[in-house]
């Protein structure tokens, strides 16, 4: 894996671990896309949402059309059109009217099966994800839509019913249990493949809290520290020090 896949932190050396959560993405994502449905990933920041996502869509058959959009802030139907656009790579200038541009992306759309993930889905409000259940249900269509994102995303689809009553699967992440931390850090990264399990309970106590994103962070810290004191080993000293930079 590169180490942009874990996100804001340069982490040489990490793995792709195959978390329970993970390994139920996989199918239900699998699901979604041969059933041509929609599907929301939602839970905290950090958890590895997309992370997982985009392992599992590596995965899929091979010629699988995905294009990805990610939004930033909260766009109008108008701002998901142009994105839309983008995506599909179409050829020359976006048409100035609605109608003429819905024509374009069904379409484009119809031309073969695609899987739209979109993520940041948190952004978007009722009138962004209405706009996508108005391109899926277009018969002629051909669209998985994979909706990944914080709590708000989820909150936001459900107060949709007309969207939300189409949904195939919902999955929710959460933080990696005790036991699953004891069992999946250790695989993450050269630094944890060694440690004493009471090390890595005792940082994920004080610092991670179950957080991928928090754990990527902390191993960054606690690599620096490792190399630059000579020391083989994980200890608690070394691991208030990396503490001590999160704070």
């Amino acid at each position: 894996m590169t180490a942009a896949t874990y996100q804001y932190v340069d982490l040489p050396d990490a793995s792709v671990v195959t978390t329970r959560a993970l390994l139920t993405a996989r199918e239900n994502i699998t699901d979604t896309v041969a059933a041509r449905a929609m599907m929301c990933i939602h839970g905290g920041a950090g958890f590895g949402k997309t992370l997982a996502v985009n392992t599992c869509l590596r995965a899929l058959e091979p010629g699988e059309d995905v294009r990805k959009i990610t939004f930033r802030a909260r766009p109008t139907a108008r701002a998901v059109r142009y994105e839309l656009f983008t995506a599909l790579d179409l050829a020359g200038e976006p048409p100035r009217h609605p109608s003429e541009f819905d024509r374009l992306l069904k379409t484009a759309l119809a031309e073969r099966p695609r899987t739209f993930l979109v993520d940041e889905a948190q952004w978007l409000n009722g009138e962004a994800f209405e706009y996508f259940r108005y391109l899926w249900d277009e018969p002629s269509t051909q669209l998985a839509i994979i909706f990944v994102g914080g709590a708000g995303c989820h909150t936001v689809l459900r107060r949709e019913p007309m969207l939300s009553s189409r949904v195939f699967i919902w999955q929710q992440f959460s933080r990696l249990t005790p036991d699953e931390v004891l069992e999946v850090i250790p695989l993450f990264h050269p630094v944890w493949a060694d440690a004493d399990p009471e090390a890595i309970a005792f940082a994920d106590s004080h610092a991670a809290h179950g957080n991928f994103r928090a754990w990527a962070q902390l191993t960054a810290h606690t690599r620096t520290g490792l190399a630059r004191t000579g020391r083989p080993r994980v200890d608690q000293e070394l691991l208030r020090w990396a503490f001590s930079r999160l704070a």
